[in-house]
């Protein structure tokens, strides 16, 4: 039986170039194709793929979120494909099977394609896939957290600690960090600040918000989908439906 494929980048010419190289191989069948994490982990729930072309980077939840959001299921050989090599050891760290710099060459994904092989016909050595979801809970203590995020304005220098912020909100390439009663403004786009904040303590529940954990109360169903979430100071944020059902499942809810 042919094994089963799915590819998974927000750049259409990147897929197009992806599958233009799997196309010589004979043994492969691309099932699916998709532009973003969400499509992926429906896709992949759908299809059941044998082995998946996963981007890292990609709008709203990235291939870690994708790998997150599976972790109830069977999860498929993962092949991590990045235009930054410092995503790397992190994809090792998740236990990929491997990782592909941009522009994919194919000696490097031959090199991919003959691991892949290996692991499918020995399904007892593949098992190590499923670590993934076991490394998941501890993944993000192991990242270079901050121990601070240091803000200049105003001729000030402010040091915080990740655990004193209840909530960011994205405006543009600047993110509104709120500290209590205190709002500073960091320059760096709410998505680089997930990645360096991690997915331990903080949740994604909007495209423009974070949430500290320990900070939400209550969370309580809304309109076409969404929730109402309620932080413990008072202040009331959007669930919205692309980002409920990983939320959810973090939460212990779901």
């Amino acid at each position: 039986m042919p094994i089963r494929v799915l590819l998974s980048d927000d750049e259409a010419l990147a897929r197009e170039r992806l599958r233009g190289l799997l196309e010589d191989e004979p043994d492969l069948e691309i099932v699916a194709e998709c532009g973003d994490g969400k499509s992926a982990i429906s896709l992949i729930k759908r299809e059941k793929p044998d082995l998946v072309f996963l981007d890292i980077q990609m709008p709203e939840i990235d291939g870690f979120g994708v790998v997150s959001a599976l972790r109830e299921g069977p999860l498929p050989l993962t092949i991590f494909v990045t235009a930054y090599d410092r995503y790397a050891m992190k994809a090792f760290e998740v236990h990929a099977l491997d990782y592909l710099l941009k522009p994919v060459v194919k000696e490097r994904l031959s090199e991919a394609l003959d691991h892949a092989r290996k692991q499918l016909q020995h399904p007892s050595e593949a098992m190590f896939q499923r670590r993934v979801l076991d490394m998941l809970g501890d993944l993000d203590s192991r990242q270079n957290v901050p121990q601070r995020i240091v803000i200049k304005a105003d001729g000030e220098i402010v040091c915080l600690k990740p655990n004193e912020i209840d909530w960011a909100e994205s405006a543009g390439n600047y993110v509104c960090l709120h500290v209590g009663a205190n709002t500073h403004i960091l320059r760096e786009t709410i998505t680089s600040l997930e990645t360096r904040l991690g997915h331990r303590q903080f949740l994604r529940v909007h495209r423009s918000t974070l949430v500290n954990v320990d900070r939400i109360k209550t969370l309580r169903p809304s309109l076409y989908g969404d929730y109402a979430i309620l932080l413990r100071d008072g202040t009331k944020l959007t669930l919205s439906r692309g980002f409920r059902e990983n939320v959810l499942k973090r939460l212990g809810t779901a």
